[in-house]
């Protein structure tokens, strides 16, 4: 019974030709990776983030140019980037503020 009943086979539809996915911006990547750092790593923060709002903005050009993923790397890369560096800055002017007012004043009243 099922040598007689064969199925009407239609011709494949032409297939598109296969294109590689978009590659991710390896600077977009580089700079959430230093933003999240620059949050983390106390002593060096503020250079930390200041690298990662550079290769933030300079993926951002990349990836508008070349047509790349990684914008939301990025965005977050420069974000971290910003805030490490204002949360360490606003760290270190606060302790030289300290340090200046209890250091160099006492310095003057003991003479």
């Amino acid at each position: 019974m099922e040598d007689n009943m064969k199925e009407t086979q239609y011709p494949y539809p032409p297939q598109q030709p296969y294109s590689p996915p978009p590659k991710t911006n390896g600077k977009a990547i580089a700079a959430l990776i230093l933003g999240i750092f620059s949050i983390i790593i106390p002593n060096f923060g503020i250079l930390i983030g200041i690298a990662a709002i550079v290769f933030a903005s300079f993926s951002f050009k990349d990836i508008k140019r070349r047509q790349e993923l990684g914008r939301g790397l990025a965005k977050a890369g420069l974000v971290c980037g910003i805030v490490g560096t204002s949360i360490h800055s606003l760290i270190n002017i606060i302790a030289f503020i300290i340090a200046f007012n209890s250091s160099f004043w006492e310095a003057f009243n003991n003479r």
